[in-house]
């Protein structure tokens, strides 16, 4: 099925249609708000009017006052997770929205820490979590895996427990860990000890940087944390060098145009790097990041690329397959995927 692009109305192929790999998506954050909606009701959590209206909230997380607001409707959102049938439904829900955008693999993140105290301890949240990954895939059939991330407002030790714990169960489903929240707290480097656990238990290293702070966060993921993976990364095309040492590396960028606009990082789409990057051949694997408060899924950042970018639809099928590329799936997963991404482009 074609889809008919706004420039000069020529025939275009269904972005939806494009088998891709989803890499950056947020657990609370990949929430539907009619379930949230639900889930708060049920439960008697009082909404703010930013979580109820039906449009994403406005955000802009590029001080102190504005991060503080969004994480707030994040912990908010997140009240709502009670049970492991809430958890069931989210994961479920969320594999049936990627399936909807073209996503054939998924690789979830979560700090288990945030939903311990309701599902009766840390080793029991992640093991609900895995169970329901689990499940979701076998009812739709799209590959789903689990990031570990750490939060870095916590203490580094705190990091160490999620990494060991992350490398027990790397047999059930786990394949990286991460760090994420505000980067401009704190040091990567505090954190060194964590991802050397994580990566001497063969995960996939996966910081945020290169978000809400320029450059150099970037190269502290590669330099102190020796990131595979790199969440975010768009501050990277300020600085050339740093442009060519992702590229040569090959270390792919999980780029978020519309939470990049959303949380006031840039002031439009046409505004996020993704030209830059992609010509100077840093992988990038576009993400969602948080739908449920930016309001944007897959295969709208594939549309963003389309339609602010000017990707041609050879381009959009290459970040696809740098998608893929990118990921944890199995070598012949991914020669299937990248199969698929061809038969897309061939029409």
């Amino acid at each position: 099925m074609e889809s008919v692009c706004a420039r000069g109305g020529a025939a275009t192929r269904d972005l939806r249609r494009l088998p891709k790999a989803h890499l950056h998506l947020h657990f609370t954050g990949s929430m539907r708000s009619t379930t949230l909606l639900e889930l708060a009701d049920k439960y008697g959590v009082h909404l703010p009017e930013a979580l109820r209206g039906g449009e994403p909230p406005r955000l802009r997380a590029t001080d102190e006052r504005g991060w503080f607001r969004f994480q707030r409707l994040y912990d908010i959102a997140r009240s709502c997770l009670r049970s492991p049938e809430d958890i069931q439904r989210l994961v479920r829900e969320a594999a049936e929205e990627d399936v909807r955008d073209g996503s054939r693999w998924l690789e979830i993140q979560v700090d288990p820490t945030s939903y311990a105290p309701r599902l009766g301890g840390l080793i029991p949240a992640l093991e609900i979590i895995l169970d329901a990954v689990h499940s979701a895939s076998r009812e739709t059939g799209l590959g789903i895996r689990v990031l570990v991330a750490a939060n870095r407002m916590k203490h580094p030790l705190d990091a160490r427990t999620l990494a060991r714990l992350a490398v027990r169960y790397a047999d059930h489903g786990v394949i990286g860990f991460g760090l994420s929240n505000d980067e401009r707290r704190g040091f990567a480097r505090d954190f060194d000890r964590a991802f050397a656990i994580a990566r001497e238990g063969g995960l996939l290293a996966a910081p945020h940087g290169g978000e809400l702070s320029g450059p150099a966060s970037v190269r502290d993921c590669l330099d102190d944390l020796h990131a595979g993976r790199v969440g975010h990364g768009v501050r990277a095309a300020e600085d050339p060098a740093l442009l060519r040492r992702l590229a040569t590396r090959g270390v792919t960028c999980e780029v978020c145009p519309s939470s990049n606009v959303a949380l006031g990082v840039y002031e439009k789409p046409e505004d996020v790097p993704l030209r830059t990057l992609f010509d100077a051949g840093v992988p990038m694997a576009l993400g969602a990041d948080d739908p449920l408060l930016f309001g944007a899924r897959l295969a709208a950042q594939y549309e963003i690329a389309r339609t602010a970018h000017d990707f041609t639809d050879a381009e959009l099928a290459e970040l696809a397959r740098q998608s893929v590329r990118g990921s944890c799936a199995p070598q012949d997963e991914q020669q299937r995927l990248l199969a698929g991404i061809d038969a897309w482009l061939a029409g």
